[in-house]
């Protein structure tokens, strides 16, 4: 009997691995361009939200402003429950109309599908105004579960924030929550609190201006309300627009980087200001060593903002979220193993990688999420190489590679709103390290990444673009690479076996898909070998080399390949 239940557990864990994941209706409406979703180009997004702290619910007002691209008779709006949609209403041409429709609509889920009263045509613009209120969703943990985070600081006042990344924009403001359409204009945030405590709010880009309202009662002469106003001009994801309150103080500096004179504004819970201060002098230190790798911060017209969060950290575009307890390292610890991370502060450093790879260059299906995850991961080898040397950055890339675990292909499936692996993370940036490694022209390489955030500058785009940018530029072809390592999760193994007597060196990649050519280009005691794609064909090359070490010579390549290492005697 023990034997059976054994033999059943492994039949039904085999099941379980193979088995395709059952995607649902609301899956295919969150995740795809559907009818009613592929006809209009947003513009502006523009939210207005009054939070009520003490039942932790908020209401609000969201406007669209958007362009039609084809006719269509409906428009879905993402808004996930149990937010409640009040009322909706349209404005066709408002520079030559200021006549509102109130749309009829119904909801499916996390969906509401509006019905048009008028007839649109090609290039009409149009407002969407929806009224919505409600108690939204909470954040248990976050930023790795989203929602509204209530917390308080030390002193007992109001903390508050949303974590929505992979959970969507919709679970506190109604908008198009797919990564393909930003708005290309940028957007608007209005946070209206009451007036206590020094409460603050801040949101992304710049502030536009504060409105206090005054009591109607003459006796206490208090102000009910604050209204704080912030807006970004250039484009923005969605799950990047986000609210920060509490009692924060403020201070900025100017840094002089490549686009001139770059506003970075701090923000810190008042009792941790003095620790923040010491703590954020590393942010210019950030830009110089990412605008020497990847071109010009992407946003000198919004500036660049680090406030802390009640969470970990966050990307949100120009408005970096901090959560790192003022240590270097991921929490006080090194997430290489190699020392190298302790440094330096993680969360400053990935997440304002960001800021060029994810937030610049957007993916538009989250299936893509590597683009993201990969590079931003890689940006964190980067920061060490520019300081404190290229072996450096190698010692900490090999140490993040404990972190994968091989569980899944990298590349989700498209068009119902699934990440793939978490391997996008080390994985990915491990990619990265062999594709550079391959090319073998650190000064190419550089330019590559320039150039991916300048040919593709503030776009959403596809896996398929990068890709075959990166192979284009550096004139070689690393699609068979790139499938290897994101659609598979096969880790190439490189057998190698050496003639003492010969001095002749035999290699050959397995466990490959067909095709797999990976150049690999190392120094071994010294010396330089290009170990050229061998199509699965064993090739003998003459290797001038005495005192051949099998371990040392695996080493050499492991330490900059993300390749598994099989020595076999002659």
């Amino acid at each position: 009997m023990k034997q059976l239940a054994l033999l059943f557990s492994l039949v039904l864990m085999s099941l379980s691995m193979n088995a395709q994941p059952i995607f649902t209706k609301a899956d295919t409406l969150r995740g795809s361009l559907n009818e009613n979703r592929d006809w209009f180009d947003i513009q502006t997004y523009s939210i207005n939200v009054t939070p009520d702290i003490a039942t932790k619910s908020i209401q609000g007002n969201v406007i669209w402003n958007a362009k039609v691209i084809k006719k269509s008779n409906a428009i879905q709006i993402d808004l996930q429950q149990p937010l409640i949609i009040d009322q909706i209403t349209m404005m066709v041409n408002p520079k030559n109309s200021l006549d509102f429709d109130t749309l009829p609509f119904t909801r499916d889920g996390n969906i509401a599908l509006a019905k048009m009263k008028k007839k649109l045509s090609m290039g009409d613009v149009f407002e969407l105004h929806i009224k919505y209120h409600g108690v939204p969703r909470e954040a248990i943990r976050p930023p790795w579960d989203g929602g509204w985070i209530w917390k308080k600081d030390a002193n007992g006042n109001p903390w508050i924030s949303v974590a929505c990344q992979g959970l969507g924009a919709s679970v506190w403001y109604p908008c198009k929550d797919v990564q393909s359409d930003e708005p290309d204009s940028g957007a608007s945030v209005s946070i209206k609190l009451p007036t206590q405590k020094n409460l603050k709010a801040i949101a992304n880009g710049n502030q536009a201006w504060i409105i206090t309202t005054d009591s109607d009662n003459a006796t206490t002469k208090k102000a009910d309300s604050t209204d704080y106003f912030w807006y970004v001009t250039n484009p923005i994801n969605n799950y990047n627009i986000i609210p920060y309150i509490g009692d924060y103080v403020g201070w900025n500096e100017k840094y002089k980087g490549l686009k001139g004179n770059l506003e970075i504004n701090y923000y810190a819970l008042r009792q941790d200001s003095a620790k923040a201060r010491k703590q954020f002098k590393q942010v210019p230190e950030m830009l110089k060593a990412f605008e020497h790798w990847f071109g010009p911060y992407p946003f000198y017209e919004d500036g660049f903002k680090i406030i802390q969060s009640p969470h970990l950290g966050m990307e949100h575009q120009s408005a970096i979220a901090y959560g790192n307890k003022f240590m270097n390292g991921y929490l006080g610890s090194d997430l290489s193993g190699s020392g190298w991370g302790m440094k330096w502060d993680f969360i400053i450093v990935h997440e304002s990688g960001h800021e060029w790879f994810a937030n610049n260059i957007t993916t538009k299906d989250i299936a893509d999420m590597w683009v993201h995850e990969g590079f931003t991961n890689y940006s964190e080898t980067l920061f060490t190489e520019f300081y404190y040397g290229k072996e450096a950055g190698n010692e900490y890339s090999l140490g993040i590679r404990k972190n994968i675990r091989n569980d899944r292909p990298i590349i989700g499936h498209y068009g119902v709103n699934e990440e793939g692996s978490g391997d996008m993370y080390a994985k990915g940036a491990s990619m990265i390290h062999n594709i550079r490694n391959s090319i073998h022209n650190d000064s190419l390489f550089r330019t590559i990444l320039i150039g991916l955030n300048k040919d593709f500058y503030h776009q959403t785009v596809t896996t398929a673009q990068i890709e075959n940018y990166i192979s284009k530029k550096s004139g070689y072809d690393f699609s068979k690479v790139f499938d290897q390592y994101l659609r598979t999760i096969q880790i190439p193994e490189f057998f190698y076996s050496y003639d003492e007597k010969e001095k002749i060196l035999t290699y050959q990649w397995k466990n490959c898909i067909a095709g797999f050519d990976q150049t690999l280009h190392f120094t071994y005691e010294g010396n330089t070998f290009d170990l050229l794609p061998t199509a699965f064909i064993p090739q003998k090359r003459l290797i001038k080399m005495n005192n051949f070490n099998p371990e040392k010579f695996g080493e050499a390549i492991k330490r900059i390949y993300y390749v598994e290492l099989k020595y076999e005697k002659y």
